[in-house]
């Protein structure tokens, strides 16, 4: 099946069950090489006058380097029976393993970045805004606590959805 192009605001779904109960696959790279991790945290809107979303990746995430080589990543939605790939590639290091090809996936390419043809949605990003949350930052110190026993601090990245690609039906 193939994949048709939509505006930001003609994508179907609601973010905050796509992103926090269905997940999202995070993916960056090239031809040569990418990656992807799993992601239940992040969010979609509007700023800067412009469509766009964050994520956020902690720095001992293999994905982080990839993130941070390109100026395109993309967001990759799954329908519901991909949820067991998912959890495994949220587990597994691609320095370590070919999490991709186990996982089943093929890679794809938008505008030079990878997605999946697996999936039912894309959204391809470019890189406007990076910054590494700080613990000095958080007013609720009982969130940080919690989220970071490690102080491993997430990067944040704002990145402008240039394109949504959903599966046509």
């Amino acid at each position: 099946m193939a994949f048709v192009e939509r505006r930001p605001a003609e994508m179907a779904g609601n973010p905050f069950s796509m992103i926090g109960d269905e997940w999202m696959l995070i993916t960056a790279g090239d031809e040569t090489r990418c990656n992807t991790m799993t992601a239940s945290w992040g969010g979609l809107g509007v700023l800067w006058n412009k469509p766009v979303s964050f994520i956020f990746v902690r720095p001992q995430r293999y994905t982080r380097s990839f993130i941070e080589a390109q100026e395109k990543y993309t967001l990759s939605f799954f329908d519901p029976e991909w949820k067991k790939q998912l959890g495994y590639l949220g587990r597994v290091s691609g320095r370590d393993e070919n999490k991709i090809e186990n996982a089943g996936l093929t890679v794809a390419f938008s505008d030079g970045a990878p997605y999946f043809e697996q999936a039912r949605l894309v959204l391809v990003c470019r890189k406007l805004y990076r910054q590494d949350l700080e613990q000095a930052c958080f007013v609720d110190s009982k969130t940080d606590r919690d989220s970071y026993p490690e102080q491993d601090y997430h990067r944040l990245y704002v990145g402008e959805v240039l394109r949504v690609l959903e599966r046509e039906k």
